[in-house]
C-alpha cells in the first residue's frame, strides 16, 4: 500500500482534476487554494479504531479556525475497502457527530473508490462524482456550507450538472484525466 505522502499526492491530484478542474464542488476551489484542508492519512484496519479517529478528527476540526482548517479529509487506506461496509459506517459518523454534541456544527460527506448510488449499476459514470482515490470521509462545517449555498443560486442543480458533466466526459475522458 502507498505510504501517507503517496495517498495525499493522489487525493490533491484527484481534488485538482476532478473536484476543483470539473468544477464537481464549485466551493472547493478557494478552500484547496487556500490551504485550508486538513489531509489526515489513517493507517487505522478497523471500523472501530477509524471510528475512533473521526471523533478525534470531529473535535480537531471544531476547535480549529476555519481560516486555519476549513475542513479535513479523514483517509484511511487500510479500513471499509468495501463500499458496503463503508456505507454502512456512514450511519455510524452521524451518530458520532451527534455524540459528539456536534450536530449542527459538523458532517461527514462520503467518497469511496467503489462509491454507487442507489438505483445505478456501479460502472455508471454518475458514481464518479464521489469517487476518489482512496476510501475517505469529508468532515465539513455546517456553517461554510450555508455560507456557500447562500453566496451561490441553484445549489441544488449542482448534483445534475455533475451528471450532465460526467456523461459528456464519458469513461474515456475519466481516464485521460489521470494519465500525465
Amino acid at each position: 500500500m502507498d505510504g501517507e505522502e503517496e495517498v495525499i499526492a493522489a487525493t490533491r491530484l484527484w481534488l485538482e482534476r476532478a473536484v476543483v478542474g470539473l468544477n464537481l464542488c464549485p466551493f472547493a476551489e478557494a478552500v484547496y487554494r487556500g490551504g485550508r484542508v486538513r489531509f489526515r492519512v489513517s493507517d487505522q484496519k478497523s471500523a472501530s479504531a477509524l471510528l475512533e479517529e473521526l471523533c478525534s478528527e470531529l473535535l480537531h476540526l471544531n476547535g480549529a479556525h476555519p481560516r486555519e482548517c476549513e475542513t479535513t479529509l479523514l483517509i484511511h487506506p487500510f479500513a471499509l475497502r468495501n463500499f458496503a461496509d463503508y456505507n454502512q459506517f456512514l450511519g455510524h459518523c452521524d451518530a458520532a457527530i451527534a455524540e459528539a454534541g456536534l450536530e449542527g456544527e459538523l458532517q461527514v460527506a462520503g467518497f469511496h473508490p467503489e462509491f454507487q448510488f442507489g438505483g445505478t449499476e456501479p460502472d455508471d459514470i454518475e458514481n464518479y462524482t464521489n469517487r476518489s482515490p482512496y476510501p475517505m470521509l469529508h468532515l465539513l462545517r455546517e456553517a461554510s456550507i450555508e455560507r456557500a449555498i447562500a453566496a451561490a443560486p441553484n445549489t441544488q442543480q449542482i448534483y445534475e450538472r455533475n451528471i450532465r458533466t460526467l456523461r459528456i466526459l464519458g469513461h474515456e475522458g475519466w481516464r485521460k484525466l489521470w494519465r500525465d
